[in-house]
This record gives C-alpha cells, sequence and structure tokens, in this order.
C-alpha cells in the first residue's frame, strides 16, 4: 500500500513539472478588460475563460509550436502563435470590437424614428393610432413630440418655426405633393392616408438625410408594409362612414394583391358634434385604394400602391366685413397617387432601388357674397366686395423617378447614392365676379444628385456624411447641401449627437409666377442630442438653431395676387426640447412628456419687419398616458396638450411710407386639450372566433376648454373675430372587424 501512494505521488509530480502555466489578460480597444473571453490552445482541450478582470490562466502539456485562440460573441476573434517550453507564458491581448446592429450607436439627433423593430424608435407604429388626440391621423400623431405646434386652423406639419409647406412627407422614398385633403377657411384638414398602410416612419424635426431635399424645417419619411402575414379581410363601422377591403397572399408567400374602399359622410358625425359653419353640403369622401407586392427570385421586391380620392363640400360663414352678408364657400376635390418601387440585390454586395410616382390633383373652388335669404350679392363699391365673388380651378400634374444604389462594407459601413428628377405643372383659372377670366400655370423640372456614407468608427463612435446637388428650372440655379451626423455613445448606454446641414426650397406655387429673378431659400440646422433608451424608458433633450436666409417676400401683383419679388427675408430659430417615455414606475402603464421651448423670429412674405409668426407658440407641452386592463378587456388612452399664446398681426399699408406696418398685434389665450378614448376587445380570449372585434369610442376635447388659434380682421383692420375649432368637442364612436387574422393584439399595447 506503501508503495502504491509514492509511486502515485511521483507519477503526479512528474506530471505537474510537465504543465506550463499560460495566463494573461485581455482588453478591448479602449483599454476596458473584457469579461467571459474563451481561450483555447488549437486542437486541445485545454483552455481558459476570462473573468470581470479580463485575467486568464490555464495549464499546458503541450510542446512547441501552437496557435493560441481567443473568441466571444461581438469581437473579431484572436489568433497568435505561442512556442511551449518548461517556462511559463504572459500573453497580453487586445480585441477589436465588431461593429453589430444590437450595440452599435444610433444616430439620431434631429430624427424620431416609429417603427415596431427598430431599436431606436421612440413611438411604435402602435402608438400612431392609439394617441386620443391624434384620431387616426398619421400627422396627428407626431404633434405630441416635441418640435411641432398646435396649429389648428391649418393642416400641416409646424416644425421648429417653420411653416406647414417647410415640412416635406415622403412614401417609400418619393415625395407626396398633395398629402393632406385640400385647404378649407379656418379648418385643418387630415391625412388621406391609412395608417395601417404604413410599417415604419422616420419623423425628422431637422438635419434629415441627403436622400431627399426640398424642404427647410423636416421631412416625414413613411415606409409601407410588404407581404402581409396572411390572407385577411376587414371592415370598419363608424358615425362617420363605412369602408373595407381584402389583402390576398399567395400560397407561396411570395406575391400579394389588395384592395379597399371607404365612404365617408360626416352628416351623423356632425349630428352629434354641432358645427359653428353652416354646412350647405355635408363634406362626402369616396375613396379606394389597390396594392401588390412581389418578391422577385434574387431576393428583390416590388411594390405598387395606387390611390384615388373624390370629395366636396360646402359651407356658410358670417362675412367679417358686413353684419348682413355672408361667405359661401365650396370645394370639390379629385385626387389620385401611383407608386411603384422596385428592390434588387445586382451582385458584388449592391442593393439598387428604383422609384416612380405620378399624381394629379383637381380642385374646383367657388366662393359667394350672399345675403340673409342666400341670395347672391355682386357689390363693387367698396371694391374689395367685389373680389368675394370668384371660382377657381385648379389642376395638377407631378411626376418622379428615383434611383438609389447602395452597397454595405464591413460592419454596418454602408455607402449609398442616388439621383432624383422631378416634374411638376399646375394650373389656375380665375373667373371674377364680372366673368372676367386669367389663367396662370407654373412648370418646374427639378434635378438631384446626392451621396451619403454610414462610417461606423467603433459600436460607439459612428457618423452620417453626406451632400445634395439640386437644380431647379423655376429658379434656374444650382444649389450644393452638405449634410454631417455624429453619435457618441458612452458607458451606460447614453449617447450624444451632433448635427448639421444645409437645407433649401423653391418658392410656394401660390406666390408663382413672378417676373422677378428668384434664389432659393435657405436654411442652416444645428442640434445637439443626448438620449438614453432602454426596454422600458427612453430620455431624449435636444437643442437647436437655425438660421435662415434668402426668404421670399412678396408684394401685390397687378392681378391682386400676392407674388414673389425678392430673397431679402430672413430669420432664426432657437429651442430647447425634451421628451420622456416611461412603461416601468406604474405597472402596466405607458405615458410621454413632451415639452419644447421656441424663441424665433422672421422677416418673409409681406411682413413689415422682424417678428415672430403667427404660428409659433414660445411654450408647447404634451402628455399622453395609456392603460390597457385585461379582466376588462379595455385599453384606456388619454392625451393633453398645451402650448402658449400664439401671437397674431394685422398688416395696414402704408401710403405715406409705402410700405406695410404692424396695425394691431396680440396674443391668443393659450391652448389646452384633453383627448380620451376607450377601445373594448369582446372576442379577447375566446377559442377561434369567425371576426376579431374592436370598439372604439373617443372624445377631442372632452372638457369643452377654449381655443383660439388665431384672428380674422376686416378691410380696415377696425374689426376681428377670433379662428376657433369647429366644434367644441368631437366624439367618435365606430367598430373594426378583422376577418382571417387576429387584429385584437393591434389595439393592445404590446409593450406594456
Amino acid at each position: 500500500m506503501k508503495r502504491g501512494l509514492i509511486l502515485l505521488f511521483l507519477i503526479l509530480s512528474l506530471t505537474a513539472k510537465a504543465q506550463v502555466r499560460i495566463a494573461g489578460k485581455i482588453m478591448d480597444n479602449r483599454g476596458k478588460p473584457v469579461n467571459g473571453v474563451s481561450i483555447t490552445l488549437n486542437g486541445t482541450y485545454d483552455g481558459a475563460t476570462t473573468d470581470s478582470l479580463g485575467n486568464f490562466s490555464f495549464l499546458t502539456t503541450e510542446k512547441g509550436k501552437i496557435i493560441l485562440q481567443t473568441s466571444i460573441i461581438g469581437y473579431r476573434p484572436f489568433e497568435q502563435e505561442l512556442t511551449i517550453g518548461s517556462n511559463p507564458i504572459t500573453v497580453n491581448i487586445t480585441m477589436k470590437e465588431l461593429v453589430t446592429e444590437l450595440k452599435a450607436v444610433v444616430i439620431s439627433a434631429g430624427s424620431f424614428v416609429a417603427s415596431d423593430k427598430n431599436k431606436g424608435a421612440v413611438l411604435t407604429a402602435l402608438d400612431i393610432v392609439t394617441t386620443p388626440s391624434a384620431n387616426g391621423d398619421v400627422t396627428s400623431a407626431f404633434k405630441t413630440l416635441p418640435g411641432t405646434q398646435q396649429v389648428g386652423e391649418s393642416e400641416g406639419l409646424f416644425v421648429r418655426g417653420g411653416s406647414a409647406t417647410e415640412s416635406k412627407i415622403y412614401m417609400d422614398g418619393n415625395l407626396v405633393n398633395n398629402f393632406f385633403y385640400s385647404s378649407t377657411p379656418g379648418i385643418a384638414t387630415r391625412g388621406r392616408f391609412n395608417p395601417f398602410l404604413f410599417k415604419g416612419t422616420i419623423f425628422s424635426t431637422g438635419g434629415y438625410s441627403a436622400l431627399y431635399g426640398q424642404a427647410l424645417s423636416s421631412a416625414l419619411i413613411l415606409e409601407s408594409k410588404d407581404l402581409p402575414e396572411k390572407t385577411e379581410a376587414d371592415l370598419a363601422i363608424s358615425v362617420i362612414g363605412v369602408g373595407g377591403g381584402i389583402q390576398h397572399l399567395a400560397k407561396d408567400k411570395k406575391s400579394s394583391w389588395g384592395i379597399s374602399y371607404n365612404y365617408t359622410n360626416l352628416w351623423l358625425g356632425f349630428a352629434i358634434n354641432k358645427q359653428k359653419q353652416d354646412f350647405f353640403q355635408i363634406p362626402v369622401y369616396h375613396q379606394g385604394d389597390a396594392n401588390f407586392r412581389i418578391k422577385t427570385k434574387t431576393g428583390g421586391f416590388i411594390k405598387y400602391y395606387g390611390y384615388i380620392s373624390a370629395n366636396k363640400t360646402g359651407f356658410k360663414n358670417n362675412d367679417i366685413d358686413s353684419v348682413i352678408l355672408k361667405n359661401a364657400f365650396a370645394i370639390e376635390n379629385l385626387n389620385t397617387y401611383q407608386n411603384i418601387n422596385w428592390r434588387e440585390n445586382v451582385g458584388m454586395g449592391w442593393k439598387l432601388t428604383t422609384g416612380i410616382s405620378y399624381s394629379t390633383n383637381k380642385d374646383d373652388i367657388t366662393n359667394e357674397l350672399q345675403d340673409a335669404n342666400n341670395q347672391k350679392q355682386i357689390i363693387t363699391n367698396p371694391s374689395f366686395y367685389s373680389f368675394k365673388n370668384f371660382t377657381l380651378n385648379n389642376r395638377a400634374q407631378y411626376a418622379q423617378i428615383r434611383f438609389v444604389a447602395e452597397k454595405k462594407l464591413n460592419g454596418l459601413n454602408v455607402i449609398r447614392f442616388g439621383s432624383d428628377y422631378f416634374y411638376s405643372k399646375e394650373k389656375s383659372t380665375y373667373t371674377l365676379y364680372d366673368g372676367s377670366q386669367f389663367t396662370e400655370s407654373v412648370t418646374d423640372n427639378l434635378e438631384s444628385v446626392f451621396a451619403e456614407a454610414d462610417v461606423f468608427i467603433t459600436n460607439d463612435l459612428a457618423a452620417k456624411v453626406g451632400g445634395r446637388v439640386e437644380h431647379s428650372q423655376i429658379v434656374d440655379k444650382w444649389n450644393i447641401a452638405p449634410r454631417l451626423s455624429v453619435a457618441y455613445k458612452f458607458a451606460d448606454n447614453s449617447q450624444a449627437s451632433f448635427a448639421y446641414g444645409l437645407f433649401y426650397q423653391n418658392p410656394e406655387r401660390k406666390y408663382l409666377p413672378t417676373v422677378a429673378s428668384l434664389d432659393y431659400s435657405r436654411a442652416a440646422h444645428y442640434i445637439l442630442q443626448y438620449q438614453k433608451i432602454s426596454s422600458q424608458r427612453t430620455f431624449r433633450l435636444e437643442a437647436f438653431y437655425k438660421k435662415y436666409s434668402d426668404l421670399y417676400k412678396t408684394a401685390t401683383s397687378l392681378t391682386g395676387r400676392e407674388v414673389a419679388f425678392n430673397n431679402n427675408g430672413f430669420g432664426h430659430a432657437t429651442g430647447l426640447e425634451f421628451f420622456f417615455r416611461d412603461k416601468k414606475t406604474f405597472r402596466n402603464v405607458d405615458y410621454w412628456i413632451s415639452y419644447s421651448y421656441l424663441d424665433t423670429k422672421r422677416d418673409f412674405l409681406n411682413y413689415p419687419q422682424s417678428i415672430t409668426p403667427s404660428f409659433a407658440a414660445n411654450h408647447t407641452a404634451a402628455f399622453v398616458i395609456k392603460k390597457f386592463v385585461l379582466p376588462w378587456k379595455t385599453g384606456f388612452n388619454l392625451s393633453y396638450n398645451f402650448a402658449t399664446g400664439r401671437p397674431y398681426y394685422h398688416f395696414a399699408y402704408d401710403h405715406v411710407q409705402s410700405k406695410y406696418v404692424i396695425g394691431d398685434a396680440g396674443k391668443t389665450i393659450s391652448y389646452n386639450s384633453m383627448s380620451f378614448s376607450v377601445n373594448y376587445l369582446p372576442n379577447l380570449g375566446k377559442k377561434n372566433p369567425k371576426a376579431f372585434a374592436v370598439w372604439v369610442l373617443g372624445i377631442n376635447n372632452v372638457l369643452g376648454q377654449n381655443q383660439v388659434f388665431n384672428y380674422n380682421y376686416n378691410n380696415s383692420g377696425s374689426r376681428k373675430e377670433a379662428v376657433t375649432p369647429p366644434s367644441k368637442r368631437f366624439i367618435f364612436i365606430g367598430c373594426f372587424l378583422s376577418f382571417g387574422i387576429d387584429r385584437t393584439q393591434d389595439a393592445i399595447n404590446n409593450n406594456l
């Protein structure tokens, strides 16, 4: 027994003497230890794993030359040849971190992303349709984010001191020229497109990509859905109309087609929600669309979307220049839009995207001065009364051809370049009170080229560098617009971003044609952002400065129209914005808070001097809260929007000084509006129902708070009237049915 123990001890001693210790430390390229790295000798079982300080140590009996290997997810594998003798070996290793989408910094200065999959998303696509104050309108949901203004008398996005015409909207890369229904006096119209059409949205409040242009303030970039999950149908019935559609998926799941039709008649809605206007033609809308989607054999994708809309409305308002007369306004609109895009992999890592869009718009507008008996009145003295009887016929065509080539390099690095060609032709025919007519037409051909690169130096440092060059027939000049965004991620996964860019825009159509020689209006954006995003919380703080130059100044032409006559306008906008979203603090409660401070002045159009525009408030804020109560199968949503008073002005022409002066000025009352909605899902939890239903009740401005958007003045400026909403509240009741696929989850925020 003793001899056996002695023999075993001798064997172990000899073995120990034959082993060599290999030890070291593994750091990343920033000098920080890397925990959990696997270290092995190639072809053996000898190895170890680094501890929290990056240290490792193991013994081996191997001799001679051998390869030491290290590996861990998120880092480039490392190899080093060792010569193992009898002495211990110390190896210090630096591993390079791979740039991966999971860990990389997000370039986000000036942009809000709405997507169910994007890790930088501030709002999901579902949030857009469950925000009570939005009423299912894409752009209205973004008015709960910082940077936007609560302008209720006119449609569009008013962003960071810019007018609505300074914000452009794109679908699948192509410009949508008439995204909103045609304007009506004092009533903001909504967007034409169903929010369920889109799978992703980027709302850039400044510093947007070089792929887009002709917008001084912001870009709203919409991406339509690809193939549906399965064949499905839907039906909607509400107090404002009915609608339905079908999306059919092929058996091989490589193609689909879909059609839908919606009929809207606001008769019942107006009966529930009393309007201040006297409608002699209740708004009626007919809207239909069609689409197809095809996967190509080489992994590409073809999308087509076509849309047609017809609507008409007419109402009467008291004439501000008289106590007995009134104006009868009517409009009929026909709008079409078609968009086809082809995305294809063309080899060598290149992807090519091409798009063609074509749209038309027809507006037939009449205005008639009437007496108390609704009889037309032609009054020529004073002369301004005579121009209250007119007919305006607008006809417009728009087309765009676009291609973008993109190549993904190592990691997340990408280069892309492309070109746009835009064609537009707009024709207006005015018929005056005496039957005389004059016609004006404006045609533009705009070409542009652009290039951009996403450069990820590390997972923590990235930049987007690009530029855009444009030439417009109207201006007949070239512009060059550089763009730059840089982002850096800190150790706590928060990040800071900076963005800079120059942005150019043509004069608005309503100020053309003109005999003046014009240049592009221009804005320079400087944006600094800090944000921290986790799965349950989002915090963003952003400061910006915008400098406007070459803004258009207007004057009255011989025909009585306001036209652009020079580029002597200028301005600035400075602001600070805050956004916080929290799904963690309160169980099953999701809420967000946004706040914006804006200091802006500009001298443009017929402004007599540099002043704060009438569409800009110094302070705006929004609060949105959502809770779904599963036992009740019901979701509750509430939003509150606030803005301080906006300035209003009356510009009077001073014949002595031969220029406009401010005849009257003031500020409106603060804007306050609380909206509430309830979603009830009766089929939730039931097995194999034939249809999935969602009942919706929504009330805008539920407290009936007074709102004044602006003031209208009579011709002499001696009297003014407040511009207010058409009704104190708007109540919506509807039922949405889906067949073939369970849509109940679309009404439950799955992030709760």
